[in-house]
């Protein structure tokens, strides 16, 4: 068995250098899939996705394969480039599931330990991507190649760093989506409310504009209907003076028949002026006046005593009765008289 196990170490050791020359081809530090297998594993790598548990280093179905098998496949996944990944069929889990199968084989401890940087770098790579859970997948299958890696402390510290920033981010964005959102609510409804007065100030605007329409409308009217009564009146008023104009001259009114007065006889009775709007209205009617004569024959003292109607026709009878004359007397008289008015 020793001498089987040193007749493999060479084609080893060549795998190994050609895992070595693909991944120095590399830009990234892991070479590029080369089949789609890989490659759908490499963006699942890619993709941020939340933690998770972390999966044994070794798959069960590697752990189930023969070493023969796991040989074959361990060369296989190094031509193809298939170093860390995809989980379950990669040449670190092949290699050291048949570590676990043959304990300390010089070659398969060479191969791992070559291609431990490009574990390292890979597990590195995730890290910055914040795909935590293929960084822990890494990390376990660093621990189980060596428990006592120097790089291992250093990258658990930078999975939990990473982890506790991402949590932060999340919760900034969060809050900050929130404050946002809580912004633009209130932005909308500030702008509604301004939609809203504005709509009721225009609604008290054309309401306004409406009653000083209306308003105007009215005040139109009227001044209308007061034109229309003043030219109504006009007219009338001219009818009325054309009607008086043509109308026959009025008899003057004629003063009552003195009483029978002892030693009281008239010399001069002019008849009194009839008023011209009593006379444009067609009134008629009477006024009794008491008079003191004096001893010359002349009228000292008048007044009203009744008028019908009255006070149309007072003023007329006063003065006409101060123009009265009569023989003089011994004594001064008093005496009434009733002076008639009409028109026709």
């Amino acid at each position: 068995m020793p001498m089987a196990t040193n007749s493999r170490t060479p084609r080893v050791m060549a795998t190994c250098a050609l895992a070595l020359a693909l991944a120095a081809c590399s830009d990234s530090g892991t070479a590029p899939p080369a089949t789609p297998a890989a490659a759908a594993a490499a963006q699942d790598a890619a993709t941020p996705v939340a933690p998770a548990p972390v999966p044994a280093a070794v798959a069960a179905k590697v752990k189930a394969m023969g070493a023969d098998e796991l040989r074959e496949a361990a060369g296989k996944a190094l031509r193809e480039n298939r170093i860390y990944a995809p989980a379950g069929d990669n040449a670190m889990e092949y290699y050291l599931a048949l570590r676990d199968k043959q304990g300390d084989d010089p070659g398969v401890a060479s191969a791992m330990s070559d291609l431990m940087p490009y574990t390292l770098i890979a597990t590195e790579q995730s890290i910055a991507r914040e795909n935590f859970a293929e960084a822990q997948r890494l990390v376990g299958l660093i621990e189980k190649v060596d428990p006592h890696a120097p790089a291992l402390p250093r990258l658990k510290q930078s999975i939990a760093g990473a982890e506790q920033a991402v949590a932060q981010r999340s919760e900034r964005e969060a809050a900050d989506k929130q404050k946002k959102d809580a912004q633009t609510k209130a932005q909308a409804q500030q702008a509604a409310a301004q939609l809203q007065q504005q709509q009721a100030a225009a609604a008290t605007a054309a309401a306004q504009a409406l009653e000083q329409q209306r308003q105007a409308q009215l005040a139109r009217e009227a001044e209308q209907q007061r034109q229309a009564a003043a030219a109504a009146a006009a007219a009338q008023q001219q009818a009325a003076q054309r009607q008086a104009a043509a109308a026959p001259p009025p008899a003057p009114a004629a003063p009552a028949a003195p009483a029978a007065t002892p030693g009281l006889r008239a010399i001069s009775t002019p008849a009194p002026r009839y008023p011209a709007e009593a006379l444009r209205a067609g009134t008629q009617g009477e006024v009794t006046v008491e008079i003191t004569v004096g001893t010359d024959g002349s009228v000292t003292a008048s007044r009203v005593l009744t008028s019908r109607p009255a006070r149309i026709f007072d003023r007329e009878a006063i003065n006409a009765v101060k123009r009265w004359r009569f023989e003089p007397v011994g004594a001064p008289v008093t005496v009434r008289r009733t002076l008639v008015f009409n028109p026709g």
